[in-house]
């Protein structure tokens, strides 16, 4: 078959209808009305229905050195078993990057050697705030465990490896098993005969259980917890041993259903049990603490207090009027500039990219304001807090799903966490507070529970809303609420003179056709 179409750009005519006859093609060797995906987001680790496929390759774009589609029913004539196991494997191995530049994504500081911990470069301190004047104390145990992990980035496998860290080794092994589907216990039968096979002085985890600790150490970690397939409930704290929610009365699992005609049980193949619905909660504290373990990141957590000029302008959000106006109502909070003033995004989002596809992932997302403006609002500062899944938004119902970040807020307003600020060498006691939060309106319902449409849909004017409802046409409208130009403002006659010219040009079309 022609691939030259591989070779195009996404979304030309060429690269559409190649995408196109490929997905015929490889449809012809579907298992169970599925294919497996070679986009360079999949790597060929997931299996999907055809225009699932077709849309993740429109999308993400196809794998360049797939060029022999063995995966999907070409002849192998060309290519030797060899040669596409190794290009499958460099596919996969593509996609973990450098593991350096991972961690400086994550943390913006991994390229700084433990050394510089303590030598680290001194922050202007504002004259009030007493607990800024503290003696200066050595990290906590988080923070040693931390910088622990920065030396193993640095530090190779094992004498002589230019390739390969202690650190990125175990992330590179750890990637391919979960890509794979290795079990636990395969992947420790692993460890162990790559232990066996390497020098003697490389120093490999011995088991799943510690790689998964040293995973976990990136911060990276999450907690799963199941909630009602009607967003009733979650099965979390006190009703974590539910079977099944105790207001609608639905089971807590996921039926699955059986090919040998029994009836359907709440059982997997492998006699696991799956949730029906699960929430992803990324704790708070952690990446909070994290924050304060760089010299450099840790001065600029202090940027609202220090470096601003405070000169009436309008440039962050420590110069509006709800900033000052909290500073003086919670005075014990503002005293500390490291305590963090947060603000809260969260809308729904289709992650598959297929306009036809009804699906609706919600992530909750927060936003350190303590942070510069060129700093606060870029990628890499955003925190991820909770993932709730689809297929379906939750609704009014999201406020079920915020309750571990809730419960998050609150402790670490009313009492904190210990945290270590590599720029002044102590510790101290770290606050959070959440100050706003940003949505687009239909969003707002669903955050504050406001109903944005109906006779009172303006949260503003609230029981003064000018609504009328339409008799005919069964909604609202909102003409009071209408501002108009004065007669003889400039904009006026701009918009007149626009208006003029597009109904002559739309009498010329008429005209013409």
């Amino acid at each position: 078959m022609d691939k030259s179409w591989m070779d195009k750009k996404r979304g030309t005519r060429e690269y559409v209808e190649g995408v196109k006859r490929f997905v015929e093609f490889a449809s012809l060797k579907a298992r169970n009305g599925k294919i497996p995906c070679p986009c360079v987001k999949c790597v060929h680790s997931q299996l999907h229905p055809a225009e699932v496929v077709r849309g993740h390759l429109n999308n993400f774009g196809i794998l360049s050195n797939y060029r022999t589609w063995t995966l999907h029913g070409e002849s192998q004539s060309t290519t030797t078993p060899a040669e596409v196991r190794s290009s499958h494997v460099h596919e996969n191995l593509n996609e973990y990057g450098n593991v350096g530049g991972m961690l400086h994504n994550l943390f913006s500081m991994h390229d700084m050697a433990p050394e510089s911990m303590d030598e680290g470069p001194s922050v202007q301190q504002p004259a009030e705030g007493p607990s800024l004047q503290q003696p200066a104390e050595g990290p906590n145990d988080d923070a040693k465990k931390f910088y622990k992990m920065i030396e193993d980035v640095e530090k190779p496998l094992y004498k002589g490896c230019t390739k390969f860290s202690i650190f990125s080794a175990v992330v590179v092994l750890y990637q391919l098993k979960s890509l794979c589907g290795w079990s636990n216990k395969s992947f420790t039968f692993l460890l162990q005969v790559v232990q066996d096979l390497l020098p003697l002085d490389a120093t490999l985890p011995k088991d799943c259980y510690e790689a998964k600790k040293i995973i976990k150490d990136l911060g990276l970690g999450y907690e799963k917890i199941h909630a009602c397939i009607n967003d009733c409930m979650l099965f979390w704290k006190q009703d974590a041993n539910l079977e099944a929610c105790k207001f609608c009365g639905e089971s807590r699992w996921k039926e699955q259903n059986t090919t040998s005609g029994e009836p359907n049980n709440a059982s997997s193949s492998k006699g696991k049990k799956k949730a029906s619905k699960m929430l992803r909660w990324f704790p708070l504290k952690p990446r909070l603490q994290r924050l304060f373990l760089s010299p450099d990141l840790a001065g600029y957590m202090k940027w609202h207090a220090t470096g601003r000029t405070d000169d009436g302008i309008m440039r962050h959000p420590a110069d509006s009027e709800a900033w000052k106006m909290f500073d003086t109502k919670y005075i014990d909070f503002s005293s500390e500039p490291r305590n963090v003033r947060l603000g809260l995004a969260s809308d729904g989002f289709n992650p598959y990219g297929i306009l036809s596809t009804s699906h609706s992932t919600w992530p909750v997302v927060l936003v350190p304001y303590n942070l510069p403006p060129w700093m606060c609002m870029k990628r890499l500062s955003l925190i991820l807090s909770l993932v709730v899944l689809g297929p379906s938004s939750p609704g009014v119902a999201i406020d079920v799903y915020l309750q571990p970040l809730i419960e998050e807020l609150r402790e670490l307003w009313d009492v904190g966490v210990e945290a270590y600020d590599a720029s002044s060498k102590n510790r101290f006691q770290l606050r959070a507070a959440l100050m706003w939060t940003i949505n687009d309106f239909p969003a707002y319902l669903d955050l504050s529970g406001w109903s944005t449409k109906g006779m009172f849909a303006c949260p503003s004017c609230a029981s003064n809303t000018d609504s009328r409802y339409l008799k005919h046409g069964h909604k609202f409208c909102y003409m009071g609420h209408r501002r108009w130009l004065d007669r003889d403002h400039p904009f006026g006659k701009k918009i007149q003179t626009l208006m003029v010219l597009k109904i002559r040009d739309w009498l010329l079309c008429l005209h013409r056709g």
